[in-house]
């Protein structure tokens, strides 16, 4: 098929800075896209050929959208995934298929699959409601410390929670959840899995995250991680084992954890493009929104390879300030070798929103590392 400057017409839902950085490339390769958001100024709304404001949510919404399209992908999860398996009984392409992302929209079902698969991740429980929870501890079948993570809709470290005694579980919303158990760990890493409809694949490196303390959200992530190479292999081949379990078309982001022991546990997956991979715009060879339309479309897969190393720092809204956005020194980054900003688009600021990130490139990891830091100190996301 031809897909470019064609009347082929790619299927984007979601309009967020996923969706944004994946434009880049449909602008590079004059590949026609459409975009469904419920924002009208999602970031995603000046790249694409046609915008749609729409509830990613509803079942019709997303059908009517889906059947004007060619390929549908998506750059966020939590869409309607019984809209997306009629698209596919109708014949539209929707990767990641239907089945997977029911899989992985939930995080039990999603758990039960990788202990179906013999994929190691941490011992966990399921449960209808937190009020549950409590019996299983009173039983003896749970056992503090653990956490908490709702079933559905968490992200950013939002639904989730350690529990180290009883009165952490007041206040925790009555949904579907699991309690997992809370793994000592060295070092939290991902690896990005490409897999294209032809059934090719290729890992990018693996990285490394550092964690914000109280966002719970990553504050940098270090590519190539600073881990020994026989680490780094068996983490690839976890990833790969996962992303070739459900037979996933696209990108997976799987996210991982490096135990005190050594093994390698799967955390959760994301089934697209992701925060992990960022660095890859500077520093790799083809970079993860680039690879994702590969994936998507059936085209080679390109050189996952980074050529330089790279730290991404996350940029996020400054506490204490909601409102018109203000970047505040950022021309003082931009003086520094190696660094480059990247805007999301969001015009209004809040605590710990994501308003873009920053990703600094250097031959030598341990100098990005360092740059990171400062760049870290020298920029404020503030409001006017």
């Amino acid at each position: 098929m031809n897909y470019f400057s064609s009347n082929f017409k790619l299927g984007i839902l979601g309009g967020g800075q996923l969706g944004k950085m994946i434009l880049y490339n449909t602008r590079k390769f004059d590949i026609y896209t459409c975009v469904l958001d419920p924002s009208k100024e999602a970031p995603a709304r000046l790249a694409c050929d046609e915008f749609t404001v729409g509830d990613l949510m509803d079942y019709d919404t997303v059908i009517n959208f889906g059947k004007n399209v060619d390929v549908l992908t998506i750059e966020i999860e939590n869409v309607n995934v019984d809209a997306l398996e009629k698209l596919e009984d109708e014949g539209v392409k929707v990767f990641p298929a239907s089945k997977t992302l029911r899989t992985i929209q939930n995080k039990a079902t999603q758990k039960l699959f990788y202990r179906d698969h013999n994929i190691p991740t941490a011992d966990f429980s399921r449960f209808a409601h937190p009020s549950e929870i409590e019996d299983a501890v009173d039983n003896g079948g749970l056992s503090y410390p653990f956490i908490w993570k709702s079933a559905r809709f968490g992200y950013d470290g939002q639904g989730v929670k350690v529990i180290r005694r009883a009165t952490d579980l007041v206040d925790l919303p009555n949904v579907e959840c699991i309690a997992e158990k809370l793994i000592p760990f060295k070092n939290e890493l991902a690896v990005i899995v490409a897999r294209n409809t032809e059934g090719h694949l290729k890992t990018y490196p693996v990285v490394e995250m550092e964690f914000h303390p109280e966002a719970n959200q990553v504050e940098y992530v270090i590519c190539p991680a600073r881990i020994p190479d026989a680490i780094a292999k068996k983490a690839e081949l976890v990833a790969l084992k996962v992303a070739s379990a459900f037979k996933h078309v696209g990108l997976l982001a799987v996210e991982m954890f490096q135990t005190e022991d050594d093994e390698i546990l799967v955390n959760e997956v994301a089934p697209r493009p992701h925060n992990s991979g960022h660095y890859s715009i500077e520093a790799s060879y083809t970079d993860q929104f680039e690879q994702h339309l590969r994936c998507v479309l059936g085209l080679p897969l390109g050189n996952t390879e980074s050529k330089v190393a790279g730290v991404m720092v996350n940029l996020v809204g400054a506490e204490g300030h909601t409102g018109n956005v203000l970047y505040k020194n950022i021309e003082d980054i931009m003086e520094m070798n190696g660094v480059t900003p990247h805007i999301y688009g969001k015009k209004q600021t809040r605590p710990f929103r994501k308003m873009g990130h920053v990703t600094i490139v250097d031959k030598d990891i341990a100098k990005a590392r360092e740059v990171a830091e400062k760049v870290k100190r020298t920029i404020e996301v503030i409001s006017e």
